[in-house]
C-alpha cells in the first residue's frame, strides 16, 4: 500500500474562509438644508435656513446617521467640521469606539455627528434601542420649551400667544438687547399668563444690566435665566444676589468646564453639538447631577435626526428645549412626532 502523501490531511485553504467577509465600516458625510420657518433670531443675529452635517457610517449593509450643526460661535464652520470629520475617518473606519472617539477628536460638531453615528450603527447592527445601550428601560415622551425669537415686544407677545393656542406652555424667549428687554418680558408674560418662561439672552447682557432685568424677570415669574453674561465675563456672577435661578450655555460645554461653575450657575443646558456627542452629554449629565446642578436637555437649530440622541437625555432633565425641528418649514422623513408641546421618542427608522 502507498504510503500517505503528508499534505493529504491539510484541509483545502478555502474551508479556512469565513463564511462571511470580516466587517468594514465605511464613514462619509453630506450636508443638508431645511429653509426654516420665517426666521430665527437671537442677539448674535439671524437666520433662514439650517445648515447641517450628517455623518453616515456603514458596516456590513447597515449604516448609521449622526447630525450635527456647525456654530460659528464657537469657531465652526461646514468646512472645518467637515474636515475634521474627513481627518478622523481612518481610525472610525478601523474600528474605533466611542471611547477611543473622545480622544480622536475634540469636543464639538464633527464629534457630535460620528459619535450619534456610531451609537446608531450600534443599536442597528445588535437590534437593541440605544436607550437600552446606554442603560436606559425606556424613553417617555418629554415636554418641550418653543421658543420665541427676539424681535419686537409685540411682534414676541404674538408669538407667545399662538404658541399657547398651539398647545405649547413653555415658552423660552430669546433677549439679549437689554434696553427693551424688560418690556419683551413683561409683553410675552401678558400674552401669556399661565406659561412657564425660560429666559435666554445669549451672552448679550451686561453686569450693569443685571439688577434691572433680574428684577424683570423675577416680576414675571421667569423660571430660568439662561447665559446673561458673557462666557469670558461670568465670574461676576459668583456670590451674586439672583432672585431667579441661572443656567449656563455657552460657558460650559463639557464635564471639564462644570466644576468653575458651581459658584455661578444654578442650572447646566447639555447640547450634543457642544458636548461632543451623546457620550460624553451622558457623562456629563451624571457628573452635573452629582454636583447639584439642574439640567437642561438643548438644541441647535437642525433635523430630528440631531433631536433623537439628545431625547436619551430628557429623564434627568428639569427642562428639555428640543424644538429644532418646529422651527423648520419642514423635517426629514419619519421625524420625531410633536403633538403640541410634547415630543415622542424616535422611530429605528430615524435613529437609535
Amino acid at each position: 500500500m502507498a504510503p500517505e502523501h503528508p499534505l493529504a490531511r491539510v484541509p483545502a485553504m478555502t474551508e479556512h474562509l469565513p463564511l462571511h467577509p470580516p466587517a468594514r465600516r465605511v464613514l462619509s458625510v453630506t450636508v443638508e438644508r431645511f429653509p426654516i420657518n420665517g426666521s430665527f433670531t437671537i442677539a448674535r443675529g439671524s437666520r433662514t435656513e439650517a445648515v447641517v452635517v450628517v455623518a453616515h457610517l456603514a458596516e456590513n449593509g447597515v449604516a448609521g446617521r449622526g447630525e450635527c450643526v456647525p456654530y460659528a460661535r464657537y469657531g465652526e464652520s461646514i468646512d472645518s467640521v467637515v474636515a475634521a470629520i474627513g481627518a478622523a475617518r481612518a481610525a472610525v473606519e478601523a474600528g474605533a469606539s466611542r471611547q477611543q472617539l473622545l480622544a480622536l477628536l475634540p469636543a464639538g460638531a464633527a464629534r457630535n455627528a460620528v459619535d450619534c453615528a456610531l451609537w446608531d450603527l450600534e443599536a442597528k447592527l445588535t437590534g437593541a434601542p440605544a436607550h437600552v445601550l446606554a442603560g436606559l428601560d425606556r424613553i417617555r415622551p418629554a415636554t418641550t420649551a418653543f421658543t420665541i425669537s427676539l424681535g419686537a415686544a409685540e411682534v414676541m407677545a404674538a408669538g407667545a400667544a399662538a404658541a399657547i393656542e398651539a398647545g405649547r406652555p413653555v415658552l423660552k424667549i430669546k433677549l439679549g438687547a437689554p434696553e427693551d428687554d424688560a418690556a419683551r418680558i413683561r409683553a410675552v408674560r401678558n400674552a401669556a399668563p399661565e406659561a412657564t418662561l425660560l429666559v435666554d439672552a445669549n451672552e448679550g447682557w451686561r453686569l450693569a444690566d443685571l439688577p434691572r432685568l433680574f428684577d424683570a424677570c423675577a416680576g414675571a415669574d421667569v423660571a430660568l435665566i439662561e447665559q446673561p453674561l458673557p462666557a469670558a465675563e461670568d465670574a461676576a456672577l459668583a456670590g451674586l444676589a439672583r432672585p431667579v435661578p441661572l443656567c449656563a450655555d455657552e460657558s460650559v460645554h463639557t464635564r471639564e468646564g462644570l466644576a468653575a461653575l458651581r459658584d455661578r450657575y444654578d442650572a447646566v443646558n447639555i447640547k450634543l453639538d457642544k458636548a461632543g456627542g451623546l457620550t460624553e452629554a451622558l457623562a456629563m449629565a451624571r457628573e452635573a447631577g452629582d454636583m447639584g446642578f439642574g439640567l437642561m436637555v438643548g438644541c441647535m437649530v437642525g433635523t430630528s435626526l440631531a433631536m433623537a440622541p439628545a431625547m436619551l437625555l430628557t429623564p434627568r432633565a428639569r427642562f428639555v428645549d428640543l424644538d429644532g425641528p418646529l422651527l423648520l418649514a419642514h423635517d426629514r422623513e419619519h421625524g420625531l412626532v410633536y403633538d403640541g408641546a410634547v415630543v415622542w421618542p424616535p422611530e429605528r427608522a430615524l435613529w437609535g
